[in-house]
């Protein structure tokens, strides 16, 4: 039996999609915590071996016994790795996050996977804490779910994993099309199947609450005038390289967290929404509306396909942050750290609703409310010593000022 957290050496992969880490993980392990949106491994009652479910949906499962035969060999060999999304919750879809902000950090697990980098590349060690499922397999779920059918021994069989922590949906699909199509024809219907994204070209109005974020954060990230603009990398959440940037002037933050910070404005469960997007046939998004309920503050600007609604809303609001927090942050300051970014995004979403039913989503509108805050010394060793409930405490202390 594996017991967690898990602690294993780990290579650091810097590429134009962004951040990956190379990992040797043994299958047991691997079964414990990965995924795929069509198939899954859970222990069996007895404790011995592994079930699957999900196989009615399973691309070729005929596939499995040949590959089950092969690891059962003597000479059996795996060199090419499995490729891992850690951090999505297969339930919804979402990003695994051990401080949401709404909740008692203290009270929560920690499941989220994270890297110790010391700045030596060859200094990485990944952490797994727990056997939860939360690592989406982006290409090698045959391969991986083969050691089900093979001999109880052969699951001690050490695979190579090429991982990235925190990577948004649409480039986890990216990702695949692009490994298989270079390999043999892709079904295109697989590929909207596995991960609700098309390769072609497609109208707004179909596009999941996802891609969406991601076409925005995208924006975000490159228009003049926005104040992300060339600070939004790829890269985990919680990497130790990325922080330290964050104490710099020419501060960074990651992908995941503006995705993910976008796209709670308009979803609660992206996986959900993508699921009723495909339902039988493609669906608009106003055609999901009743599908089920959603509380999020920009709801009704979602299934509208109010974009640049919503887009022109969070780069107000972030032109707010950057007059009062970013501009004057010290070095050190949490505001410009992907805690102090989250707690932004929770402040926006708390205040979306209001906006948006006002008609006001003005940079005004924005400035006026955070200017309270002002003041606040994000530098301080209180924000230091909240360690991981660090970005609750700063949103609860933005909203005691603004309140």
């Amino acid at each position: 039996m594996i017991s967690f957290p898990y602690k294993v050496p780990a290579l650091k992969v810097v590429q134009p999609l962004g951040i990956f880490y190379v990992a040797v993980l043994p299958a047991r392990l691997l079964l414990d915590v990965a995924y795929s949106d069509v198939l899954s491994a859970s222990i069996k009652k007895d404790s011995v071996g592994y079930e699957l479910t999900g196989t009615q949906r399973l691309p070729q499962p005929k596939r499995l016994q040949p590959i089950a035969e092969f690891i059962n060999r003597t000479d059996s060999a795996f060199p090419n790795s499995i490729i891992l999304a850690a951090n999505f919750r297969k339930e919804d879809g979402l990003i695994e996050d051990d401080d949401l902000g709404n909740a008692d950090s203290d009270s929560q697990s920690h499941t989220m996977w994270t890297i110790e980098d010391r700045g030596d590349r060859e200094c990485c060690f990944l952490t797994i804490p727990t056997r939860e499922k939360l690592a989406a397999i982006i290409d090698g779920q045959h391969r991986l779910f083969a050691f089900a059918e093979a001999h109880a021994e052969r699951l001690e069989m050490e695979l190579i994993c090429s991982i990235f922590l925190d990577l948004p949906k649409p480039f986890q699909a990216q990702l695949f099309a692009t490994i298989n199509s270079t390999q043999k024809p892709v079904d295109k219907s697989l590929t909207y199947e596995l991960f609700g994204y098309n390769l072609e070209e497609e109208s707004e109005e179909f596009w999941s609450p996802d891609k969406l974020a991601v076409f925005l954060a995208r924006k975000l990230g490159t228009e003049d005038g926005s104040p992300l603009k060339g600070r939004i990398v790829i890269a985990p959440k919680k990497d130790v390289a990325l922080e330290q940037l964050g104490a710099e002037a020419n501060w960074k933050v990651s992908t995941a967290v503006v995705v993910e910070g976008i796209m709670r404005l308009f979803t609660s469960n992206p996986k959900r929404d993508s699921a009723a997007l495909l339902d039988v046939t493609r669906q608009k998004r106003n055609e999901i509306a009743e599908y089920r309920k959603d509380n999020s503050p920009l709801r009704k600007a979602y299934i509208a396909s109010e974009d640049v609604v919503i887009y022109k809303m969070t780069f107000n609001y972030l032109k707010a942050c950057e007059a009062i927090f970013w501009e004057k942050a010290e070095k050190g300051s949490f505001i410009t750290k992907t805690i102090g970014v989250q707690a932004l995004f929770d402040i926006l979403r708390s205040k979306a609703a209001g906006a948006y039913q006002s008609r006001d989503i003005s940079f005004k509108r924005f400035y006026e409310l955070l200017l309270p805050a002002a003041e606040i010394d994000f530098a301080s060793d209180y924000f230091r010593n909240a360690s991981g409930s660090g970005r609750t405490a700063i949103r609860k202390a933005i909203e005691e000022k603004i309140s």
